[in-house]
C-alpha cells in the first residue's frame, strides 16, 4: 500500500491534486444540497454539463465554454421561485434532466469526432487528469470556494430557516440564487474531469457521511469536504494498485465510508444511555 501511494504521488501528481480539490469543493457544497432536499439537482446539473460538452463540439468551441453557458442558463431556470408555481422545482429538473439526456445522444451523433470525449465526461477517468486541467479547476473552483466561504452565514440561513432569514431582513432568493450560480459553475468545471457520476458522488455520499455523524453544522462543512478526500485518496491508491477504474472506485470507497459512519453512529446512540449517570 506505501509503494503504491508513492508510485501514484509521483506518476499522477496533477491527478492526485485535482481529485483531491474536487472533492472537498464539491463535498462542502453537496451539504446545503442535501440541507435544500434538492439531490437531484446534482445529476440534473452533471447531465446538462454533458449536453454543453456535446454541443461545443457541433459549434466548434471549448468544451468548457459550451458547458458553463448551458449550466448557468439552467441555473437561473432553476432559481426563478417555484412557490406559487403549478409545476415544482424537482419536477422541472427532472424534465431538463430528460432532455438533456436525450439532446447529448443526438448532438454526438452529428459529431463523430465528440463521441469518446463525452463517453469521457459520463464515465471520465480521473487519474488521467492534466496539468492545463488541474489549472482550470484552480482557476475556477478556488475563487467558487471564496466567495462560499465569504458568504457562508446569510446562505446557511436562507437554506435552513427561510421564514427566520426572511425576519431578518435577509433576501433569501439572492442567496440561494448565488449558491445554485457557484454550484453550476463548480459542477461545469468539475464534470469535464472527474465525470457525472463522480461530481454526484461527492455531491451526495461524503456531506450524507458528514451529516449522519455529526448535528452541528459546524462539524459537518468541516467532516464532509475531508470525507471527501479521504475517499478520493484512498479510492485513487486502491485503483493504482488493482488496475480497477479510478472513478467508480473511489465512489464504492466513499459509500464504504457512509457505511462505517452510519455504524458508528448507530453504535454511539445504542451505548448513550448505557454511559450516561443513572
Amino acid at each position: 500500500m506505501h509503494e503504491a501511494m508513492t508510485c501514484l504521488y509521483c506518476q499522477f501528481p496533477e491527478a492526485l491534486s485535482a481529485g483531491l480539490l474536487v472533492s472537498a469543493v464539491c463535498a462542502l457544497l453537496g451539504v446545503f444540497v442535501i440541507l435544500k432536499r434538492a439531490v437531484f439537482i446534482g445529476i440534473t446539473l452533471s447531465e446538462v454539463a454533458t449536453c454543453g460538452v456535446a454541443a461545443s463540439f457541433l459549434l466548434g468551441i471549448p468544451p468548457l465554454a459550451g458547458s458553463l453557458a448551458l449550466v448557468l442558463a439552467s441555473v437561473s431556470l432553476l432559481a426563478i421561485p417555484f412557490e406559487k408555481q403549478r409545476i415544482p422545482r424537482d419536477t422541472l429538473m427532472g424534465i431538463m434532466f430528460i432532455a438533456a439526456s436525450a439532446l447529448s445522444i443526438l448532438l454526438v451523433s452529428k459529431s463523430g469526432p465528440g463521441l469518446m470525449e463525452v463517453n469521457a465526461v459520463l464515465y471520465g477517468d480521473l487519474i488521467l487528469s492534466s496539468q492545463k486541467e488541474l489549472y482550470s479547476l484552480l482557476a475556477l473552483l478556488v475563487p467558487a470556494l471564496l466567495l462560499f466561504l465569504i458568504f457562508l452565514r446569510p446562505i446557511l440561513y436562507s437554506f435552513i430557516d427561510r421564514e427566520a432569514a426572511r425576519v431578518l431582513g435577509i433576501k433569501t432568493w439572492i442567496w440561494e440564487s448565488l449558491y445554485f450560480l457557484m454550484l453550476g459553475v463548480v459542477i461545469s468545471a468539475t464534470s469535464q474531469i472527474a465525470g457525472a457520476l463522480l461530481v454526484f458522488c461527492y455531491l451526495v455520499v461524503c456531506p450524507a457521511t458528514a451529516l449522519i455523524l455529526s448535528k452541528r453544522i459546524k462539524w459537518v462543512l468541516l467532516i464532509a469536504p475531508i470525507a471527501g478526500m479521504l475517499a478520493t485518496f484512498f479510492g485513487m491508491v486502491i485503483s493504482f494498485e488493482h488496475d480497477l477504474p479510478t472513478n467508480q472506485t473511489i465512489c464504492i470507497v466513499s459509500c464504504m465510508l457512509f457505511g462505517i459512519a452510519a455504524a458508528v453512529s448507530w453504535i454511539y446512540q445504542k451505548l448513550i444511555p448505557t454511559i450516561q449517570p443513572h
